[in-house]
């Protein structure tokens, strides 16, 4: 719908009419059939086969920090799917619109699809599976049987994907916000966004980013007081480490966000002029607090990606990490650092020379420590026996193509350069080249690294690496042209290009795009035969990698409480020294295993701040009175649940252990 023609607020449906349906854009049509069809289909299938009470009492309800960890990344993978499409068609729209061919997506959809993008892929592509993974690996390696907060873990997950279907929604009902990602008034206020796009973008982001904060104090007090016997700050995996400054980063940055869409929200709903041009507001403040928010992002996503490289460099090298101690130091200082170098991405506003000179030393200070920590990677595989399994090969590749973004971040840091560069493609290849790079690559390692612990069998090798090698080359593929292009004056966020000469470098990185699709392809391939052959990938030993660290002592996937019996730690590598001492398996003295007990109120509460935020989205304000309504209600609900916990009864205890007794055995 036209931005132009804004219908008129009723008090039934507010500003939804039909008219909010995309009817007029076939592509949109064409999807939303297929989205139809495959719901319909999906859920004749859970139903045929009778998975609706398995799904809701194991998983939905679910507060074991393993299965919400699951779930996460089960988000993750979706939305990728979502957010790559969006991509594609970026790519198709760019290589074809020249010589003035307009291409197939008008500019008022292309808007939408590269904000949709950006947003899609960080808040719930890389966000959803670094919490995955933290969730799903932090407790076991610190000797927990949970996190601190098993309700409020549901809760969480629940939020986020709460705000993934209202920023999916926008794809069906109404429109997604054509601001760019970080949505940047005048643009983003009401007198050139008028109709519902922005709001789309406020209220999904709201409800994800409660989820994210309240996780983020979750993960910080489970490392703080969970910890097991022996296991001192410095003796905890690096992974922890990691996930401990990530969520500290969280905690610091998301409630400024919030801060800075809900002042924005008020500008629209009530006529504030928090960032309007219009009595005494500025626009820059908005600027200032979503790069306060939006640099620190970075690191929450790259530094557990440091952390699962860590740990899979030392187990594929049978050494111990070199340098222990620095990289905890580095990620520290990479945690505070972090916080002190929002300005360089906007060095071209007018901060002056003074400000901007602070801010240029700072972001290429911080490269520092990110320099200290690959070389104590390299400096672990020096004299190592590598392994080159799948995680290897993804660290290897992450070392190659991060040292490359990174040096054209440290380009970027220059004041003078960046005036040359700022949004030019230059920008969108540094970006991607360490996001990519560095997030997405130590995802993919940590996916291959843990999904044994995780499900109980290996994914299958050769398509894994034929994903590799799509994802890697692709990603030069698609990516090193926007460099060129952007050393060329190129700048980013065109629909339409005059010069012909160029078409060949946007021809070139669509070529990587497809590359890039063959990878997620192979690797949606790779999962759906590995479970198929699960029987022969089967990992009964719980430590298939002859790994270092906790997660790895017990079973694969592990039971609800995790460990039988607390260990007790007296080294580094945990794990590898219960080994070299001859650890042996307690078979009797089991006792009572105290459990929390699992809820739907988490789910409901995040179904009604969901409903909220759609109601507020559309000025539907009788359903958002009703749905904040019903969310206080639950709350205060829930409070009164006095059933929140259990106890595992020793003879089940000793059922599971024993069953992994007969596991080793045949092993």
């Amino acid at each position: 719908m036209a931005t132009e023609s804004i219908p008129e607020t009723s008090f039934l449906f507010g500003r939804l009419t039909w008219s909010a349906l995309p009817l007029h854009e076939p592509i949109l049509v064409a999807t939303f059939a297929v989205v139809v069809l495959g719901g319909l289909g999906l859920v004749a299938a859970l139903t045929r086969y009778r998975l609706w009470g398995y799904l809701w009492s194991e998983w939905f309800t679910s507060v074991d920090h393993k299965k919400i960890g699951v779930m996460y990344m089960v988000l993750g993978l979706i939305m990728l799917l979502r957010g790559f499409a969006d991509a594609i068609m970026m790519r198709l729209q760019q290589a074809i619109a020249f010589n003035g061919a307009e291409g197939y997506l008008p500019a008022h959809h292309y808007d939408q699809i590269f904000t949709a993008h950006g947003v899609i892929m960080i808040f719930f592509v890389a966000m959803p599976f670094v919490t995955g993974l933290m969730n799903l690996v932090m407790p076991l390696q610190i000797g927990a049987r949970d996190v601190a907060f098993p309700f409020l873990n549901n809760f969480s997950f629940w939020m986020t994907a709460g705000g993934a279907a209202i920023v999916m929604a926008s794809l069906f009902v109404g429109e997604f916000a054509q601001t760019g990602w970080l949505a940047y008034p005048p643009l983003s206020g009401l007198d050139n966004s008028p109709y519902v796009g922005v709001d789309y973008y406020i209220w999904g982001l709201q409800v994800a980013g409660v989820g994210t904060t309240l996780s983020g104090i979750n993960l910080i007090v489970t490392i703080i007081k969970m910890r097991c016997p022996g296991m001192t700050m410095m003796r905890m995996p690096i992974f922890t480490w990691t996930a401990l400054c990530s969520n500290i980063l969280i905690v610091a940055a998301f409630p400024v966000l919030a801060a800075a869409l809900a002042l924005l929200a008020l500008d629209r709903y009530v006529g504030t002029n928090f960032f309007t041009a219009d009595n005494g507001g500025n626009a820059m403040m908005y600027v200032n607090l979503i790069w306060i928010w939006g640099h620190p992002e970075v690191y929450i996503l790259v530094l557990p990606a440091f952390g699962i490289y860590s740990e899979v460099t030392a187990t594929f090298c049978r050494k111990p990490l070199f340098g222990y101690s620095s990289m905890v130091y580095a990620t520290v200082c990479i945690t505070v650092l972090s916080y002190i170098v929002w300005l360089h991405h906007f060095f071209t506003m007018g901060s002056g020379a003074s400000v901007n000179s602070f801010f240029g030393i700072a972001s290429m200070i911080i490269s520092i420590p990110t320099g200290a920590k690959l070389f104590n990677w390299l400096f672990t595989m020096y004299h190592g026996r590598i392994e080159y399994e799948l995680p290897m090969m993804w660290t290897v590749a992450f070392m190659l193509t991060f040292a490359i973004g990174g040096m054209t971040g440290v380009m970027l840091a220059i004041p003078p350069a960046d005036f040359v560069l700022h949004n030019s493609l230059f920008l969108v290849a540094h970006f991607h080249n360490v996001i990519i790079g560095g997030v997405l690559f130590g995802l993919f390692a940590g996916i291959y690294y843990w999904w044994p612990k995780a499900f109980g069998f290996r994914l299958e090798p050769f398509w894994g690496k034929v994903s590799f090698w799509c994802w890697v080359s692709g990603f030069w593929v698609a990516f090193m042209p926007l460099y060129v292009l952007g050393l060329m004056g190129v700048t980013r966020r065109m629909r339409v290009f005059d010069d012909p000469s160029l078409q060949i470098w946007f021809l070139i990185a669509a070529l990587g795009a497809l590359l890039v699709a063959c990878g997620i392809g192979a690797f949606l391939l790779q999962i759906g035969l590995s479970i198929w052959r699960r029987d022969e990938l089967r990992d009964t030993t719980g430590d298939p990698w002859d790994g270092r660290t906790l997660e790895w002592a017990t079973s694969s996937p592990p039971p609800a409480y995790n460990f039988a019996f607390t260990p007790m730690v007296h080294g580094r590598d945990a794990w590898w020294e219960m080994k070299a001492r001859g650890h042996v398996r307690p078979l009797e003295g089991f006792r009572p295993i105290h459990m929390p007990r699992n809820t739907g109120s988490g789910m409901f509460l995040a179904g009604f701040a969901t409903v909220c935020g759609f109601a507020l989205i559309w000025y539907i304000w009788w359903l958002a009175l009703l749905a904040f309504l019903g969310l206080v209600a639950t709350a205060i609900w829930h409070t009164f649940n006095y059933d929140r916990d259990f106890d595992i009864p020793v003879a089940e205890v000793a059922a599971t252990e024993a069953r992994r007794t007969r596991a080793l055995a045949g092993a």
